[in-house]
Formats: C-alpha cells, sequence, structure tokens
C-alpha cells in the first residue's frame, strides 16, 4: 500500500496514511478530530525537482555524481 500525505480542513493537522489503491480518491479521517474534511498533498520528494532555478532535479546535484 502506498503511503500519502493528507491536510485536515477542519484542524489543520498535517499527516501520513497508508491506503490501498482502491481508497486513493476517498477523503481519509484526520486522526487528531476525525473529520472527513481532508486533501492529498503532493509528495514532497515528487515536488523537489521544481525547487531549483535551473529546472534540474536534485538527483542530478549534489556530492554523488
Amino acid at each position: 500500500m502506498p503511503l500519502y500525505e493528507y491536510h485536515c480542513d477542519s484542524c489543520g493537522k498535517e499527516f501520513e496514511k497508508m491506503v490501498r489503491f482502491s481508497q486513493i480518491g476517498k477523503p481519509q479521517e484526520c486522526p487528531k478530530c476525525h473529520s472527513n474534511e481532508t486533501k492529498r498533498l503532493l509528495s514532497r520528494i515528487a515536488s523537489l525537482g521544481n525547487s531549483s532555478p535551473s529546472g534540474s532535479s536534485c538527483a542530478s546535484s549534489g556530492p554523488f555524481r
């Protein structure tokens, strides 16, 4: 099961949850307030490639080349 990050619109908590593929499009319950008003977040790892001004990904920079 993949691990996803969520944000609760009711209380503001961010949390991670392992979700079955069949449940990906459905709202997930917040562990703090138990609301279903949650949104899946874009993974921080997936968004790193767009953070550098040159457009290069983090995988190609750094001491390990």
